[in-house]
């Protein structure tokens, strides 16, 4: 009988032992796909500071890659990565407009740029510690609040551009990227205009397809039904906004698990869409994000190119900034994404 007991002990720590092992495992699969990652989207990162996707989107990119390294830990003055996040803040503060547009006059889709560009220059202002510079990047930002509420569509949305070069074309895509950005500002402690808020959610609202239960359409204009890449970051979008009813945003939750899928790439905005719906399930907590953390975890890690790269949608460098943000949400390191 002791000898049996015995056994069954050992047994029981052998099984707890490797089920921490397999633990440990996973984590450190993930901790090297991101080292890995960051190492190399860090040396894409051009001369004058940037990034780009084969040339286009500097902006945006710049954003995109600069919030992957800041996600690490690293800021504008500590870390591994400081040196190339302090160059992708010269880049923007170099290229920022008197009118306030910090989007590249190259990109014929600047309001993407605008917004990424806010977005990482807003998680960046924080750790600024020299004061001169941090009173500068407050004057850019402020600026660039001022051009999200002149460029805002009489309908509360966004364009490619502003409503006055847009002829007052809007869409659900580029009006969450600003309403992200100026969620980011209001939470670095710059003044954001609640009228800019309400409008933009107003809108989102309006683009809703039966009240939510379809899903969100691409734009007001356009019409059409829902699509499960915009309605997934039309809730990361609510949310950031503080837009958590009893209704419309569960309806809107129902909508995107029924369509969304598996994990295959089977839509051409699988980054795009994991990118906002990440944010989502990481806000639920609990079952909801543990059971999909687990297979976009294992789906990333797996799909990653031996070089350390992801490639999808646009461009390697989207699709790896995309991926390492992602796999670094839970280091709460940005205020954008903490719950």
């Amino acid at each position: 009988m002791i000898r049996e007991c015995l056994y069954v002990a050992s047994f029981c720590v052998l099984f707890l032992s490797s089920s921490v092992l397999l633990g440990q495992v996973s984590d450190e699969k993930r901790n090297q796909a991101v080292a890995k990652g960051l190492d190399w989207l860090a040396a894409q990162q051009s001369r004058r500071g940037g990034w780009d996707a084969d040339g286009f989107y500097p902006s945006a990119m710049t954003g995109m890659a600069g919030i992957a390294l800041l996600a690490e830990g690293s800021t504008a003055t500590q870390g591994k990565y400081a040196p190339n996040i302090r160059e992708a803040v010269d880049f923007f503060m170099k290229q920022s407009r008197k009118n306030g547009l910090i989007g590249s006059d190259i990109d014929d889709r600047y309001t993407y740029g605008h917004g990424f560009g806010l977005l990482f220059l807003s998680q960046v202002l924080g750790e600024e510690e020299d004061e001169s510079r941090r009173e500068e990047l407050i004057d850019i930002i402020t600026r660039a609040i001022l051009f999200c509420g002149q460029a805002q569509t009489k309908g509360g949305g966004w364009g490619y551009v502003s409503a006055k070069d847009g002829n007052d074309f809007d869409e659900g895509s580029t009006t969450i990227t600003q309403v992200q950005a100026l969620r980011g500002c209001r939470n670095a402690g710059i003044p954001v205009p609640k009228e800019i808020i309400d409008k933009a959610v107003g809108y989102i609202r309006k683009c809703a397809v039966k009240e939510g239960t379809d899903g969100i359409q691409y734009s007001l204009k356009s019409g059409g039904g829902g699509r499960p890449a915009i309605s997934a970051a039309a809730i990361a979008c609510l949310f950031n906004a503080g837009e958590y009813d009893d209704k419309f945003v569960p309806n809107l939750l129902r909508y995107v698990d029924r369509t969304l899928g598996d994990f295959n790439r089977n839509n051409g905005f699988w980054f795009y869409t994991h990118y906002y719906y990440a944010q989502v399930k990481y806000r639920q907590g609990g079952k909801e994000w543990t059971d999909y953390r687990d297979k976009l975890f294992a789906h990333l890690v797996s799909t990653q190119s031996s070089n350390g790269s992801w490639s999808g949608e646009i461009s390697p460098v989207y699709a790896t900034a995309i991926s390492l943000t992602i796999l670094q949400i839970e280091n709460g390191t940005l205020p954008i994404y903490m719950r």
